[in-house]
């Protein structure tokens, strides 16, 4: 190969006598590389909350980021592979198929296939230790096969420094250090500088391993090792070098094999401890889906469950990293209700109680998100965030004094908010206004704060609680459906007004790159879904299957045997018009970027279908989810709505994946078709309005509820 300047020299210089010391890497800091895409392929750690270290699979090969020491932090860029041949220029392992290796654990191997070559990577986490394991199987002869590994220690990509410590690699930033190593152990090494003296740069030129950079100063790090064809990689993590390396030494010494039964029995564990999966339910999905959501709470600050193990799009640029690592209360009330249908009830607990004792401001409202101490990060306000946790307090059956203090604290909110049920953000976080999903939870969370308050004497606060639910109850059709709308001569609901006015013209942008100044009856989205699920307007109101009529003529896309949604008119939140990634900024009126479908809609609509009386619908419904997830079994963010280069309508886009939110809704809809009924809906809603759910015809030729509990009795009469 064609080396630089500096290279012939330094390889002139590693012929001086050995007393000289080795050259450290040249090209210092070198080039920032951001997250890879957000559609991983499979989460890892230990059920054991002692080992402190998650890791995700890339989809296109190897692991992506690695967190240490908790799910906000990541340590890791990625660790991957790339093959030599005999001779001629080396090539990555990518495009690997990805696979769970047991139903019963977060296990996964990934298999690759080469010109003359094949490589197997099966992954495990130690139980006790922040050390990941890779066992590598490498057959073609005359292949060589080496490691990369991009560290971002502490949640930073560029203050990374690295060096040589006998077979191992070392890096260090600040309060962080990694080491990794094999057994049987690596028979060459090097930190370079991630574009310029890295291995990978070096290999993929010529296939063979020339810069041997003993160390490398604080820059955009990338450590290589020639690996033995089959072989075991242990990568630790610690607060010093040193004990990442004891780590690390410790499990190789025990083994892989040793390290990946004590996984899997800690995690078959965890399982049994759970409902049995429903009938209705794919098994495997089921178990995935439980151990994801598991996995997903960090272990120092217990029952702070993240978004998403993901930085998609422009979020991966983020450093530190993104929002997708942070806690939201809508998300959290979404995965503990997943808890809860699994039958985890300890882990949606201690859910409920980060959210009042740890997340909840002084105020009673709940920050739009926070790091996982709670540390408020983006600064928007949105209702149904102050609403949705009392609505958990009151399925977990939570009356107690420090609960019971944060349930009062987030109603008085909700009460007095000026603007209420108006909010500053609906659920989709881009736009304020009456927004029915917004309202629905706001009225379910006062009923429920009412039954709380009444339980610990409090019937004065009890009374103001159910006397504004009652109020917002009797407008919200008022506020949020309209009469005179484009798309259907009945009356449909709306994502959202800014005025409380349907049948006005009123305008607004609808940011995320789309279309400025559109008329507001021109926007839909399915989140009045939510007044039926929540128990505060019946699914035999006309109103309702009107308006999913429109739904699935603007909304909803026909893939792979049934329909998928958009979640709102005009949505830009997704990659760009041809598939590949955006990047701010993102102008007005420019449709650079399109959302795509969201199957954490099928899972709403599913639960409206039960409570509608279709169980056969909600069933396709959760069929329709499963499909969404590939052979790793992790279910997406978004998928695919037609089909760019090599990926197929249906699968996964680079949205955030495995998103919590969307495994939680599985686990809830399957619960709900094995009870026949929305077992998170809250009784005190449904019988104060007397929403007799799962009885009712889907095409009633019913009047709509009014604004009196007498009225709304009458209207769900058979008849």
């Amino acid at each position: 190969m064609a080396y630089p300047m500096v290279v012939t020299l330094l390889a002139t210089a590693l012929t001086v006598p050995a007393a000289h010391p080795a050259p450290a890497a040249p090209g210092g800091p070198g080039r920032d590389q951001q997250y890879l895409p957000a559609d991983k392929a499979g989460l890892l750690t230990s059920a054991d909350p002692r080992s402190k270290v998650w890791v995700t699979l890339a989809r296109g090969g190897g692991s992506a980021e690695i967190f240490y020491p908790d799910l906000g932090t990541p340590s890791a860029r990625a660790l991957q592979f790339v093959v030599a041949p005999p001779s001629g220029p080396a090539v990555r392992a990518t495009d690997p198929r990805t696979e769970m290796t047991s139903a019963g654990s977060l296990g996964y191997r990934q298999t690759y296939a080469g010109q003359g070559w094949q490589l197997t990577t099966d992954y495990t986490v130690d139980t006790k230790q922040a050390v990941v394991l890779v066992k590598v199987r490498l057959t073609g002869e005359g292949h060589r096969l080496y490691t990369i590994f991009d560290p971002a220690l502490g949640n930073s990509r560029g203050g990374d420094s690295g060096r040589t410590d006998r077979d191992a690699l070392i890096a260090t930033d600040g309060p962080v250090s990694s080491a990794l190593a094999a057994s049987p152990a690596f028979t060459a090494t090097s930190s370079g500088y991630a574009g310029v003296s890295d291995g990978l740069t070096d290999l993929l030129a010529d296939g063979r391993m020339d810069w041997r950079y003993p160390q490398a100063a604080a820059g955009s790090l990338v450590q290589t090792a020639e690996t033995p064809s089959t072989a075991t990689l242990a990568l630790g993590f610690g607060g010093s070098p040193s004990a990442a390396r004891a780590g690390t030494r410790s499990v190789l010494a025990r083994g892989f094999d040793t390290a990946l039964r004590a996984y899997e029995t800690g995690w078959s564990k965890y399982l049994r401890s759970l409902n049995r999966p429903p009938e209705v339910a794919d098994e495997r999905l089921w178990k995935a889906s439980a151990m994801i959501l598991a996995a997903s709470e960090d272990k120092t600050h217990r029952g702070a469950y993240i978004a998403a193990p993901a930085a998609p799009w422009a979020f991966g640029r983020d450093d530190p990293s993104g929002p997708y690592h942070l806690v939201w209360s809508r998300d959290l009330y979404q995965i503990a209700t997943g808890l809860i249908a699994a039958g985890d009830r300890a882990g949606a607990s201690r859910a409920l109680e980060y959210l009042f004792l740890t997340q909840q401001k002084d105020d009673g409202s709940f920050p739009q998100n926070s790091r996982l101490d709670g540390t408020p990060v983006w600064e928007g306000l949105q209702l149904d965030e102050v609403a949705l946790p009392i609505v958990l307090a009151h399925q977990l059956g939570r009356t107690d004094g420090p609960i019971w203090n944060g349930v009062k604290k987030a109603a008085d909110f909700l009460v007095g908010y000026p603007d209420a049920p108006s909010s500053p953000q609906d659920r989709w976080e881009n736009q304020s206004g009456y927004s029915p999903a917004t309202i629905a939870a706001s009225i379910a969370g006062l009923v429920c704060a009412a039954a709380i308050a009444r339980a610990n004497g409090d019937e004065e606060s009890a009374s103001l609680y159910e006397k504004t639910a009652d109020r917002w109850r009797a407008n919200v059709k008022k506020w949020t459906v309209t009469s005179t709308g484009p798309y259907s001569g009945k009356p449909y609901f709306l994502r959202l007004t800014k005025d409380g006015q349907p049948d006005s013209g009123t305008t607004y942008d609808i940011g995320d790159s789309g279309p400025s100044g559109v008329d507001q009856r021109r926007v839909v989205d399915p989140g009045f879904l939510e007044l039926v699920r929540l128990g505060v307007l019946p699914a035999r109101d006309p109103v309702f299957a009107d308006s999913l009529d429109v739904i699935d003529e603007q909304l909803g896309v026909p893939v792979r045997g049934g329909l998928y949604w958009y979640r709102a008119s005009f949505d830009g939140y997704g990659e760009k018009a041809d598939g590949s990634q955006w990047d701010y900024p993102l102008p007005a009126d420019s449709r650079i970027t399109r959302g795509r479908l969201w199957p954490l809609l099928n899972g709403e609509r599913g639960e409206y279908e039960l409570a509608a009386g279709e169980k056969r619908e909600a069933r396709r419904q959760l069929w329709l989810m499963e499909r969404a997830a590939g052979p790793s079994l992790v279910l997406p963010e978004q998928v695919w709505d037609f089909e760019p280069p090599y990926r197929p309508a249906g699968t996964p886009t680079t949205s955030a994946t495995p998103l919590t939110w969307t495994h939680a809704q599985y686990l809830r809809l399957a619960a709900n078709l094995a009870a026949g009924r929305i077992l998170e809906q809250p009784g005190v809603v449904k019988d104060r309005y007397d929403v007799a759910l799962t009885t009712m015809p889907t095409h009633p030729q019913a009047s709509s509820v009014t604004a009196s509990t007498s009225s709304a009795t009458a209207a769900t009469s058979p008849g």
